[in-house]
């Protein structure tokens, strides 16, 4: 398993969201990679992105994939706009990437040292296209807690291995027949549900693998601009989810999102009343603003088919 680990090339595409000490702490985490060959890293970044001269000559060896002007739809000031941009370049990067297996990660996320070899010693072993990771809270604080239990309860890495509906798109690593057959559909945006819809209608299987660690730290949060953020990746889910639906189908998702608040906040309470009772409780208020923000989200995208 060693030597057929060790011929797969791994490219990992770094999606910049934070950036500045976010960006500087993941990319030294893979720089620090242990038991794995040199990795292709591929940070792709546009002109709304602040002078990233300092960082590139620390990290001389990854390569910066300047996009220049990239066009959006909504303000690229707006979390909307700002999602477009990290979809835009992680479709970018994933288009110029070279290797076997391609990784992905987010700037917030900092990559354990096995994880590079992790991953490639799943992939040499399983057959799964698709083999997503493991994302623990390394953060302080109730509010970045709270932000974490929405996004990444379904990932913690105490959660068992095995096949799921779903993986996320700030760990994972493709095999690179995965990527070129689904290539008409990220070419331009990279949609992680889009993406694997597809794989699983081809009888591909989302694999989840607990041992692969990125650790999430969010910092310099303010509840205003979470929920906005939170609003509009609601309504960008729900938009991809019902492209192709007929409106009898959008009006009927729509009505759900009513009890959508407290069923996933049910999902959390389930993982955590048992294991941090009293950080569950602090975070609630937290947690209820921010799952309502994204049902209200989801309801207007079910509603207008817009993102």
């Amino acid at each position: 398993m060693a030597d057929r680990s060790e011929a797969l090339r791994l490219s990992v595409v770094v999606t910049l969201v934070d950036g500045g000490e976010q960006l500087r702490r993941c990319l030294a985490a893979l720089a620090r990679q242990t038991g794995a060959p040199a990795l292709e890293v591929l940070i792709p970044y546009d002109d709304t992105v602040g002078d990233l001269a300092e960082t590139r000559r620390e990290f001389s060896g990854f390569t910066f994939m300047p996009l220049g002007p990239v066009r959006t739809e909504r303000s690229a000031s707006s979390p909307a706009g700002q999602h477009e941009l990290f979809d835009r370049r992680r479709a970018a990067a994933l288009a110029a990437a070279t290797g076997d297996l391609v990784g992905m990660l987010e700037d917030r996320g900092v990559p354990r040292p096995e994880w590079a070899r992790t991953m490639r010693e799943l992939h040499a072993r399983l057959p799964h296209e698709v083999i997503g990771g493991a994302v623990d809270w390394a953060g302080r604080g109730i509010l970045s807690w709270s932000v974490y239990a929405c996004d990444f309860t379904r990932y913690e890495s105490v959660n068992p291995a095995g096949q799921r509906a779903f993986v996320t798109d700030v760990n994972l690593c493709y095999k690179r027949r995965a990527l070129d057959a689904t290539r008409p559909l990220w070419q331009e945006r990279y949609h992680e549900p889009r993406v694997h819809d597809a794989v699983r209608r081809e009888g591909g299987v989302l694999w989840f693998a607990p041992e692969a660690v990125v650790d999430e730290a969010r910092s310099g949060l303010r509840i205003s601009a979470l929920l906005a953020e939170r609003f509009a990746w609601g309504r960008l889910y729900a938009a991809i989810r019902v492209a192709d639906a007929p409106a009898s189908r959008r009006a009927l998702l729509a009505l759900a999102t009513v009890l959508l608040p407290a069923l996933l906040y049910l999902r959390i309470f389930r993982r955590h009343a048992r294991r941090t009772p009293a950080r569950l409780l602090g975070a609630t208020p937290a947690l209820l603003l921010l799952l309502i923000a994204w049902s209200v989200g989801e309801c207007a995208g079910y509603i207008t088919g817009d993102p």
